[in-house]
């Protein structure tokens, strides 16, 4: 077969799909560590969430094939359509972007977890719709720290009163909270708003909620947020690449 090489020429050193994948994979893993390591915290206190939106079912499956769980989620339609084609394997799934009020019922029926949450409204009807039988939705109120009006989230002062309201909603368990702050360079500005979003929490813990959950932090930012008290860090770039346009 003519591969197009010339005679005694080697094939460039392409590794395969799954090689590519480990690689990140344990890369993002030692990033996690080191982290930890400096913040002198648990090996196991904090868990990847890897961001697969706009990749397709073949690049999931490759992550799943190299151990990663679970998988967080944009766009109501194209993660339904990950799931069906993925529905062999034993994922979890957690949707963390905007929530529309039609889209309610295909979140509460197909998924585990809910990060964004930021209206009563749609907590309702979130709850409304979880079907019966099954655990509570898993759910974190997204927390808008940096003000940006482009962004969800609550504000903080606004953060208990939505806490209380969502709290009493037998279809979900509220496990804590999600923040994107505005992107920073520099390490102290990124822990200072992840600091924000940790003091936020403490104080509604404080309050007597039994909270556990402090999801923040992404690729270019996970080790401040881990510094911070990050336990979930939500993983796109540095596990599948840079995204296609229309992320």
């Amino acid at each position: 077969m003519n591969n197009g090489l010339k005679t005694g020429e080697l094939e460039p050193d392409v590794p395969p799909a799954h090689e590519a994948f480990s690689r990140r994979l344990s890369s993002v893993q030692a990033r996690i560590g080191q982290a930890l390591a400096d913040a002198g915290r648990e090996a196991t206190s904090v868990h990847l969430l890897a961001v697969s939106k706009t990749f397709d079912a073949p690049a999931v499956r490759e992550l799943a094939a190299c151990g990663q769980r679970e998988f967080g989620e944009n766009y109501v339609q194209e993660a339904l359509d990950k799931q069906q084609a993925l529905r062999d394997l034993p994922l979890e799934w957690h949707f963390i972007g905007p929530i529309q009020s039609n889209k309610t019922r295909a979140i509460a029926e197909n998924f585990s977890w809910v990060h964004s949450i930021d209206r009563l409204k749609i907590a309702e009807r979130l709850s409304a719709q979880r079907p019966t039988g099954v655990p509570p939705l898993q759910v974190c109120i997204e927390l808008n720290v940096s003000g940006e009006a482009s962004k969800g989230g609550v504000a903080v002062a606004e953060l208990p009163a939505l806490a209380q309201a969502m709290s009493a909603l037998p279809g979900l368990q509220l496990r804590g909270v999600m923040a994107i702050p505005a992107p920073a360079t520099d390490i102290a500005a990124q822990r200072a708003a992840f600091r924000q979003v940790r003091e936020a929490f403490e104080a509604l813990i404080a309050r007597g909620y039994a909270l556990d959950t402090l999801s923040m932090g992404m690729s270019a930012d996970l080790e401040a947020a881990i510094l911070e008290g990050a336990t979930i860090v939500r993983v796109g770039t540095a596990l599948f690449g840079e995204r296609n346009k229309h992320a």
